[in-house]
């Protein structure tokens, strides 16, 4: 009688109808690798790229960030070294500063791409800095491969651009960008068009960092004289040269616009992501 208690309801079961054999069941669909790495489940790869990282963002109380974007080519000691060190030292007074606010939830996190270069300066000094830091990751060929700074709760690996460019701008209230290439360049013209364009119902400072780099890579004057902008477009962005002078930009722009002049959140916001809305 014991060893027939013991016995599992299946097993019974399979006694009792004198089942030699128990038949292999396929997985449930949201446990089966093959239709996960299908075409058909695109949908799903492409929506488990936003809920997993608004999950950890909630987990870990990010409310929003300051997104550096350059060069993952520039390293702590080759001929563009300046960078770096100062990438990484803008990074640190960020994420001092941001530790001391008095908010329930982390506020201006120091964002990246994750990767080698720049990404790896702002990254290592916000942790420098005592705070955490985000890394947006993407798969590529060459060069991108997560730093080491990285909090690694806050470390993502993306297989979309768009879904990884989504968390850039979403939840950035700044935006410092260094020297780079073309993505870089991609990343800065897109920002730019959503600011331009108002998509995105929130005000976000866009700071180009090495005046003399950049007013050498893009000439955004000719762009107005050509009409392919307007003048006040060139109102989107500020340059800065150094890291005090950026964080003071920062700071300021910040304070008035993200802390001193709105009225608290309701609780129940307090410590949420917060991500921008885009205009209907």
């Amino acid at each position: 009688m014991r060893i027939w208690q013991r016995k599992s309801l299946l097993e019974r079961q399979l006694l009792m109808t004198d089942q030699p054999t128990l038949r292999r069941r396929r997985p449930v669909a949201y446990k089966d690798e093959e239709f996960l790495d299908s075409q058909a489940a695109r949908s799903v790869r492409i929506l488990s790229e936003y809920l997993a990282p608004l999950d950890h963002f909630r987990r870990e109380k990010i409310r929003d960030t300051v997104v550096f974007f350059g060069s993952a080519r520039i390293t702590e000691d080759g001929p563009m070294s300046r960078y770096y060190h100062e990438a990484r030292e803008l990074a640190r007074l960020i994420t001092q500063w941001s530790e001391g606010l008095p908010h329930p939830s982390r506020r201006f996190v120091v964002c990246t791409g994750g990767g080698p270069g720049i990404m790896e300066a702002a990254n290592r000094g916000a942790v420098e800095a005592g705070g955490k830091t985000i890394g947006l990751n993407i798969g590529l060929p060459f060069e991108q491969w997560p730093n080491e700074y990285v909090t690694p709760e806050l470390s993502f690996e993306f297989h979309y651009f768009f879904m990884r460019k989504f968390w850039f701008a979403y939840l950035a209230k700044a935006l410092v960008v260094f020297p780079g290439g073309f993505g870089t360049l991609d990343e800065l013209a897109e920002i730019l068009t959503l600011v331009q364009t108002q998509k995105l119902e929130k005000m976000m400072l866009v700071l180009l960092y090495g005046s003399e780099f950049w007013k050498e890579v893009i000439n955004f004057d000719a762009l107005v004289k050509h009409g392919m902008i307007s003048p006040a477009d060139l109102n989107l962005f500020q340059y800065v040269d150094d890291p005090v002078t950026a964080m003071e930009t920062l700071r300021s722009w910040l304070s008035a616009h993200y802390l001193e002049p709105q009225a608290p959140l309701p609780e129940r916001e307090q410590q949420t992501p917060a991500i921008a809305r885009s205009r209907v």
